[in-house]
């Protein structure tokens, strides 16, 4: 079965950096986007980055010039580098995999989350 595996959240500070991963398995790997949601207490689920086989990429304006989303294809893992951490990036960071083209919405799968907490 296909299951998407995050890591790499934690405690941080105002400005800081983290790098979260996400290991995906049972999916042909080159054939889904990957994508990063992220889910704050009391709000909607909201999009945050996604990329394609090729490396094109696709942000929400609320990360964009913060966050780098990348993939190593080889070893079926995306990538969500987060720079310049402010307290409103704090939620559970969620992957997802989205079968064909680019998209904001229509992931079939997803992970469990990771949570990211940003002190000011």
């Amino acid at each position: 079965q296909v299951q998407l595996v995050e890591s790499g959240g934690g405690l941080v500070q105002a400005g800081d950096s983290l790098r979260l991963s996400c290991r995906a398995s049972g999916l042909t790997f080159s054939a889904y986007y990957m994508g990063w949601f992220r889910q704050a207490p009391g709000k909607e689920r909201e999009f945050v980055a996604t990329i394609g086989w090729s490396g094109s990429t696709d942000y929400a304006d609320s990360v964009k010039g913060r966050f780098v989303i990348s993939r190593d294809n080889t070893k079926n893992t995306v990538f969500l580098q987060m720079n310049s951490l402010k307290p409103e990036d704090t939620a559970v960071y969620t992957c997802a995999a989205r079968y064909g083209g680019p998209g904001r919405d229509g992931y079939r799968y997803r992970g469990q989350g990771t949570q990211v907490t940003v002190s000011s």
